[in-house]
This record gives structure tokens, C-alpha cells and sequence, in this order.
């Protein structure tokens, strides 16, 4: 697929904001947002049962996020973590532990990473984390969890009031569950973990125990059948400080992360970051004001990519009302590979397929 990234008037409005801006000064906690309007999506095909793996009752739990096995026989609550990607922030520490991650832009072309974690429980440090928007909240919250910030623009607030989440603010009655690193300057290096995160929820008074939407999962030694040879693709936002590649490992099953040309690698334990599932999905922006704060729609539905095991499927992906995103091919939800997904959300200007990119690997 070839990429033809000609400007729109929405990208060349998002960049034209990045003049009157930095990465991290437009992403205050006094910026003001219009929520996203709520839109009804097309109910969700399901999923056929042969095509799942048969479940043994005698076999150790499993995740419905990720697939794979866990020790606990109930999992915790879920966090949604806002995690800091402005390239000051990186290398970032706890990323290569979330079940999963979403990428998704934010004002002035930079983009936010949410964490979903679960089924990790020992994860020491997350972070740096940063400020909430309200399609953020929408996203980290259908997983059921706690949303955990440090600040968040004028909407996201009324959100979180209005609808009275649970979520833990750094700025607000959570601080204590927070730290800096004074080895890194702010608003770089704000840090928690799961443990001082769980103990502030339990502290706030927040339900131990939600009601978490789980995915279909595939065998993992099935090999998949229909679609195009993808062993690397590439994906652009706007800034050229947040193109991804991810490169696919047959050892490891799995596609490996790269950020402007470096691999991604934890803080934490020098692990890389990868995915044995990564959705690339296309989704409305529209720009509010001159500032660059933008809506996202994560509700409609729309074009979208799945990558796995070194293949890329075409199709769509869809949402239905208190849902998670899915990815859908020919009217039924896709299977997934036992493993961490990745959602990357770029927008549909000028066309969805301006940012992504993919084949075989150049020689």
C-alpha cells in the first residue's frame, strides 16, 4: 500500500498549532474540550463458538484481556493509565507490562498513550503520567477500570463529575498515590504502580470488583489464512517525532515496536514493547480552535487494520454502546492471538490510508 501524504486542511490545521505550542505546555489542565458526541454503532456479529478454542475447566484462568494464563483465579480492577508520550517522556517504564495500549493524538499533533492494566500485578513503576480528555475517558473507561490521571482540560472534568467516575487525579485527593522522579524534569516524572494505585482505590472507596467486556481469542498455533504479507508497516500521525514501525518476530510471535527509527523499549526492565495483536483504526477528528484541542469519535466506527502473526486483514472496526472497539471482518468479530494488543487511532483525513503503511521489509 503506498502512502500518499498529501495535506488536508485538518492536518495542516493540527501542525499549523504545533507553532503556537509545545509538545507538553498544550497539554494543560485548564484546556477546554467538547466531549464527543455519543453516536449509536451497529450491533456487534457474534462471534461464531467453533471457532474459539474449547475451554477446559481444569485449566489454569485466563485473562479475557490478553488470553493468556494467570495465576489468580480472580483478576483485580482494571487501571486505565494516561501515559506521558512526548519525547521527553520517553523512554517510558511500565508500558511493556499492559495487557493493553492504546496511541491516540492529542492537541498540537502529539499523541497520549493509555495503559489497561490487569493481569500484571508486580508492575513497580508507570509513567510518566500525564492529563485526561474526554475521548480518553471514553476509551480507558470501557474496560471497566479505575482512570488514572494528572489533571485534564475543563470537559474531561465535567465528565468526571457529571458522571461521577472513579478515578484517581494527582492534582486531586490521589496524590498520595503519586511520585516524581527528580531525575527527570516535569511534568515528565510523575510515576505510581499497580500496588499504590490499588491501595488508593481501595482508600477511595471504589468497587473492588466491575464487570470487564473480555475478547475472543484464537489458537495460538493457528496460522492464518487470507491475509496480505505484512512483516513490517509503518503508521503516521502528523509530527514526524511520533511515526511508528512495528517489524515482525516469527520467534517470538509477535510484532516489536519502533519510534522514530529506535526500538521501544520499557525503562522499567529493558524489555521491548511489542504486540501480538496491533489494530490500526481510522477515526473522525475535527479540530475545535486555534489552540489544536480536538474530538475524537470513538463510537461511529470505521476503516481498520489487523495485524497478526506477520499478516495484515483488512476490515472494520466497531463499538457498541458500554463496549470495547472491535475489530470485524466480512460480519463477524476477529479472533485474536493470545497476547498484548495495540490500538493505534489515527485520523481519517485525508484518507485512512495516508497513515499506514505496509509489506514486506525494504532490503
Amino acid at each position: 500500500m503506498k502512502v500518499n501524504r498529501s495535506f488536508h486542511p485538518l492536518i495542516t490545521g493540527l501542525i499549523l498549532t504545533t507553532l503556537l505550542l509545545s509538545a507538553c505546555g498544550s497539554q494543560t489542565a485548564n484546556d477546554n474540550i467538547v466531549p464527543a458526541v455519543e453516536t449509536s454503532a451497529d450491533p456487534l456479529p457474534v462471534v461464531s463458538p467453533q471457532s474459539s478454542p474449547t475451554a477446559d475447566p481444569a485449566a489454569a484462568p485466563v485473562s479475557g484481556l490478553t488470553g493468556l494464563s494467570v495465576t489468580e483465579s480472580a483478576l483485580p480492577r482494571p487501571l486505565s493509565v494516561m501515559i506521558n508520550n512526548a519525547p521527553a517522556a520517553r523512554p517510558q517504564s511500565g508500558v511493556s507490562e499492559a495487557d493493553i495500549l492504546y496511541e491516540v493524538l492529542a492537541e498540537g499533533g502529539v499523541t497520549r498513550l493509555i495503559g489497561i492494566f490487569q493481569s500484571h500485578t508486580g508492575v513497580v513503576k508507570i509513567g510518566p503520567i500525564r492529563s485526561i480528555r474526554p475521548y480518553l475517558i471514553d476509551l480507558g473507561g470501557s474496560y471497566g477500570g479505575v482512570t488514572v490521571h494528572a489533571g485534564g482540560s475543563q470537559a474531561a472534568y465535567a465528565i468526571l463529575q457529571k458522571e461521577k467516575k472513579e478515578d484517581m487525579d494527582e492534582i486531586g485527593r490521589a496524590g498520595a498515590y503519586f511520585w516524581r522522579d527528580k531525575s527527570r524534569k516535569a511534568p515528565h516524572n510523575l510515576y505510581s504502580n499497580v500496588d499504590k494505585l490499588w491501595e488508593g482505590a481501595d482508600k477511595l472507596g471504589y468497587a473492588k470488583d466491575t464487570s470487564v467486556p473480555a475478547y475472543s481469542f484464537n489458537n495460538p498455533d493457528y496460522v492464518p489464512i487470507g491475509g496480505e504479507a505484512a512483516a513490517e508497516f509503518n503508521v503516521y500521525f502528523l509530527l514526524k517525532s511520533y511515526t511508528l514501525d512495528y517489524k515482525y518476530d516469527p520467534e517470538r510471535r509477535t510484532f516489536l515496536r519502533w519510534v522514530n527509527g529506535k526500538p521501544h523499549m520499557d525503562l522499567n526492565n529493558n524489555n521491548p514493547v511489542e504486540a501480538a495483536n496491533v489494530i490500526v483504526l481510522g477515526a473522525d477528528h475535527k479540530v475545535l480552535d486555534e489552540v489544536g484541542r480536538l474530538q475524537i469519535d470513538v463510537e461511529l466506527g470505521g476503516e481498520a487494520v489487523l495485524f497478526q502473526r506477520g499478516q495484515a486483514i483488512k476490515g472494520r472496526w466497531t463499538r457498541k454502546p458500554n463496549d470495547l472497539i472491535r475489530f470485524v471482518k466480512d460480519g463477524q468479530e476477529a479472533l485474536l492471538y493470545p497476547g498484548v494488543t495495540h490500538f493505534l487511532i489515527v485520523p481519517n483525513s485525508p484518507t485512512f490510508s495516508n497513515h499506514v503503511t505496509y509489506g514486506q521489509p525494504q532490503k
